[in-house]
């Protein structure tokens, strides 16, 4: 950071060798891989190492032989704190990320600067809300909680209007195997796809939907609904829960949007590396952000080895 000491023998008396933001599965991979190589890294997280991974009770396809997302982040947690190459800034959020010919530059929420030749941005994406999804119509300021938030407490003996048809409802159910309940889930036709793993569950009822107008009392739902023929119907449940899908949470600065608000990694500056769930809405698993991440550090280690092709 501005106000400390260079390591010894960086280029440039640049701090670091690779600055990596975002401390989840993508952002753990590459500080790992970086170390592998040689490369001195710091990663910056503002909340806990793979935070996210803690609210996943039921995995099933993840190598290794880990069942839960507990298990799998206390062992990623474990072995990047014991990575000496690696420096943690937890805690600490980054609000701006400057690049230039030579280096890139970024400024975390203590006003402090870092500096390296090159820097991935794993930061992730974060739900969206009613407000987000134009085929819900909610009050203006009604949060809802996600479906991942819901225990079996929540679903026992209860109907549950989930509003979206996102991949977390097959996590739910799996964490979830012998508790009586059914999800009722209206979704969009952009949700076709991902609704497939859940359809076969007895527990849960499809409506693909063209518009939702959803109500909420003390203790129930209603959603009146548009289905995709035109025809108007009523939804009554106990409680409602959003699987709508998230948003790309990036830091502001040098970071290439697309028009979806994703960051794809051919647009990027030479010296910014996007990783994880950050790159697009259609790869957004565990597998595939430990591999985006190590694929990130092992472009900075060839780039800075000027070993790489000009295509990236």
């Amino acid at each position: 950071m501005a106000d400390t000491p260079s390591r010894a023998g960086s280029p440039a008396a640049l701090d670091t060798d690779l600055i990596v933001i975002g401390g989840g599965p993508a952002g753990c991979s590459a500080a790992r891989m970086a170390a592998s190589v040689g490369m001195h890294s710091t990663l910056i997280e503002p909340d806990s190492l793979c935070r996210n991974l803690y609210r996943i009770p039921a995995l099933n396809n993840v190598l290794g032989g880990y069942s839960s997302g507990p298990e799998l982040a206390d062992s990623i947690a474990t072995e990047l704190k014991s990575t000496e190459l690696c420096r943690l800034e937890i805690g600490r959020r980054a609000t701006e990320l400057r690049a230039d010919d030579d280096q890139v530059t970024v400024t975390l929420d203590t006003g402090a600067r870092l500096t390296a030749p090159y820097a991935i941005v794993a930061t992730g994406v974060g739900p969206l809300q009613p407000r987000d999804a134009p085929w819900i119509a909610a009050p203006s300021d009604l949060p809802l909680p996600p479906l991942w938030k819901a225990d079996a407490y929540d679903a026992e003996g209860r109907t549950l209007l989930v509003l979206g048809g996102d991949r977390p409802i097959g996590t739910f159910l799996r964490a979830h195997p012998s508790t009586p309940t059914c999800l009722v889930v209206v979704y969009p036709e952009s949700d076709d796809y991902k609704v497939e793993e859940i359809r076969d569950d007895p527990r849960v009822t499809l409506r693909p939907v063209e518009h939702v107008t959803l109500h909420l009392a003390d203790d129930a739902a209603t959603a009146e609904i548009v289905d995709r023929s035109g025809k108007r119907l009523t939804v009554a449940a106990d409680a409602a829960f959003l699987s709508i899908g998230n948003a790309p949470t990036a830091p502001s600065g040098d970071i290439v949007r697309g028009t979806d608000g994703y960051s794809p990694p051919a647009a990027q500056h030479p010296r910014v590396i996007v990783a994880g769930d950050l790159r697009s809405a259609r790869f957004q698993r565990i597998m595939t952000a430990l591999g985006s991440g190590s694929e990130a550090a092992l472009h900075a280690y060839y780039a800075a080895k000027e070993l790489l092709d000009s295509d990236r």
